[in-house]
């Protein structure tokens, strides 16, 4: 076979680096590079393939072939000059599953498919085989310990069986031609690529028909084995890994190992899951602080594989379960959606991150916001909203006691707090000093906080959304009479229906607030703003000219509490004070009036109310009647009620009129 330079753009990835090492046991030149490194890109090196931090065109100078993945962006440098170069003729561009298929195909091979259970499964297998003493070697998309994604026992890398994890995410199954093929199980899964389950089924039929033998692990007999005593290991394991451990049981039966012989190897394997399967992080060692609980990580996102990982957890959880989830992809999230629900149903408390995109674009119907709706309607009181997987970690830590479990699932940026997580828990958690925080909104919704952390200054929080997730954010009021000296008047304490009389800017009359908020957010209505009234401004002792304020559209670049406000042309208008406020809508209470600032050239309530958002409503928040770009928190509303709907509000412009609405009210944003 002709022996090729072969670089693949993301070596780092799972799949990647186990590709890598395949290639170059099979006599091609490889090389790579990744955006960071990390421990699998030092493992590739180690193996002798060099790996470059970064994404330089000039990588792929001498390459024959360049392998990318579907998450390697089609405005990566490399990618375009790998792309420039295939359609000179010089060079290949192929997707990591045609190659990995290429290479099982080539020789005697062991290829494990299915929607759940693959990467354990595959790990069973390849560590029984070789604790059986036969030449094997594998490819896999997860590590246990001391084995890597990739290697070879017992015999050198172009030798012996070879058994991979098989991906079916982006129909490449279906040009395998393996010896063996095991297939886990069947449930729908990748509607990014698979827009039917039909067509998801047809991809494994295709890899069935082209198998030397196809091995299916769930006609396989489970009592058979587990019945016997040399076997009953198998009853400590949870169903989904008893069927597991039995399709590594069935390979090594048909390869002529004995029952006895198989059983001593299984029971050393089985305990030991590749990583982020159900891996408890913390505590790792007796002498760990266990005032912060147990904490696990799951790679679950399919509702499937989260139910047998909550239903794992909830054996193990003498106080509470806490479950942290981050959906994996829009499509998944929005073809699964009434399935994630009753999946997360045996945990105390349930907190939804935002959804990780991996390579796709939003897609209406598959956000946070509605993943939230779905849950809020049969998980009601048990389910909240984070703006970010950090800040429903942080609440978590906070609330964690002796006995609970809080248990992290997803395959996307909520694995990445992992080190986060340890050097938290390592630290001893003073005892909790928890202060409502819902009184400084207009809405009356909130969390607590447990101190310690940044300070917020708040005035009369007219314009200020606060989580329910409990943090330790400290929430300080300015008493408002330091918050609203006005050097030319003198100073005074302006409420809602004196405003236009007492600074003679009729326009703002009816608007909650206090100077220094208005201020700083350069407050303002019927097409005024009260940046148009100002000379300067006097924050943290010092007096800055209007132009260094950099006023905006509802923004300004003032940092610091503001002291004292100078204006000018106070009192010319041609409207009174009454005039615009017989104009203004009452605002209903527990509202913090316009939600979304309007875009440029026209108005968000416009939008909102023809993309159809009146009709929205999330637990006990709703969209005001009489305009659209208001939410009200009526009964029972929660914070995260009101981040959902908001969430859905943009949703529905977003997809109407492919506007971005950027929201008005602090904070109320992921």
């Amino acid at each position: 076979m002709f022996k090729m330079n072969i670089h693949f753009i993301g070596a780092g990835g799972v799949g990647m680096a186990a590709l890598a090492f395949l290639a170059k046991a099979r006599g091609d030149s490889v090389s790579g590079c990744d955006a960071y490194s990390s421990p699998r890109t030092r493992w590739l090196e180690s193996e002798g393939i060099p790996v470059a931090k970064g994404h330089e065109p000039s990588h792929i100078n001498d390459a024959d072939e360049i392998i990318v993945t579907p998450a390697v962006s089609p405005s990566n440098p490399e990618y375009l000059a790998a792309k420039a170069r295939e359609a000179l003729g010089l060079a290949r561009v192929r997707y990591r599953g045609e190659m990995l298929a290429e290479i099982v195909s080539a020789r005697e091979s062991i290829a494990v498919c299915g929607s759940h259970g693959k990467t354990t499964t595959s790990t069973f297998i390849a560590r029984l085989l070789a604790r059986l003493g036969e030449k094997v070697v594998w490819a896999i998309g997860g590590e246990t310990g001391e084995f890597p994604v990739a290697g070879s026992a017992n015999c050198e890398p172009d030798e012996g069986v070879l058994v991979v994890e098989a991906d079916e995410s982006d129909g490449t199954l279906a040009l395998y031609s393996a010896s063996t093929l095991v297939v886990t199980n069947c449930e729908y899964d990748h509607p990014d690529h698979f827009k039917t389950f039909e067509d998801y089924l047809a991809c494994y039929d295709k890899a069935r028909s082209q198998a030397g033998e196809v091995i299916e692990s769930e006609s396989l007999d489970l009592d058979e084995f587990t019945s016997r005593e040399e076997f009953a290991f198998l009853l400590t394991l949870p169903l989904h890994n008893r069927k597991n451990a039995r399709a590594a049981i069935e390979i090594a039966l048909k390869r002529g190992y004995s029952a006895d012989a198989i059983a001593e190897k299984l029971s050393e394997i089985v305990c030991d899951l590749p990583d982020r399967r159900f891996q408890k992080i913390w505590p790792v060692k007796e002498s760990d602080n266990v005032s912060n609980g147990t904490v696990i990580v799951d790679y679950a996102h399919h509702p499937t594989e989260m139910k047998c990982a909550v239903e794992m957890a909830r054996r193990i959880t003498k106080g509470r379960l806490r479950v942290l989830f981050q959906p994996h992809r829009y499509s998944r999230t929005k073809a699964l959606l009434n399935d994630f629900a009753p999946a997360m149903a045996l945990a105390d408390e349930i907190v939804l991150c935002p959804t990780y995109a991996a390579f796709e674009e939003p897609r209406e119907g598959g956000d946070i916001a509605d993943l939230y709706l779905a849950c809020r309607k049969t998980l009601s009181g048990r389910v909240y909203l984070a703006r970010s997987c950090a800040e429903a970690w942080r609440h978590a830590y906070l609330e964690s006691a002796e006995g609970d479990v809080t248990l992290l699932l997803g395959a996307g940026d909520i694995i990445k707090l992992v080190p986060r997580i340890i050097e938290d828990c390592e630290k001893e958690k003073r005892a909790p000093k928890k202060t409502d925080v819902s009184k400084f909104s207009f809405f009356k919704t909130g969390g607590v906080s447990v101190g310690g952390g940044d300070e917020v200054v708040v005035g009369c929080g007219s314009n200020l959304w606060i989580s329910d997730l409990t943090c330790d954010t400290v929430y300080k009021r300015i008493d408002a009479s330091e918050n609203t000296a006005i050097s030319s008047i003198g100073k005074c304490v302006v409420s809602a229906g004196t405003l236009g009389k007492t600074l003679s800017i009729p326009w703002m009359t009816g608007i909650p607030g206090t100077v220094g908020g208005w201020v700083k957010m350069n407050a303002g209505a019927f097409g005024h703003s009260i940046s148009e009234k100002i000379t300067r401004v006097k924050a943290d002792g010092r007096w800055i000219s209007k132009d260094e304020c950099a006023f905006g559209y509802r923004h300004s670049g003032i940092s610091g509490v503001i002291e004292e406000v100078e204006f000018e042309n106070l009192g010319v208008d041609n409207e009174s004070a009454e005039d615009y406020l017989n104009r203004r809508k009452r605002f209903p209470p527990r509202t913090c009036g316009s939600v979304f600032k309007n875009p440029p050239g026209d108005f968000a309530g416009r939008l909102l109310e023809e993309a159809g958002a009146k009709s929205l409503r999330v637990g006990g928040a709703y969209v005001w009647e009489e305009h659209a770009n208001v939410i009200v928190a009526g009964e029972n509303a929660t914070s995260s009620d009101i981040l959902a709907l908001a969430g859905l509000m943009r949703e529905k412009v977003r997809y109407r009129f492919g506007v971005e609405l950027e929201p008005e009210i602090a904070g109320l944003s992921f």
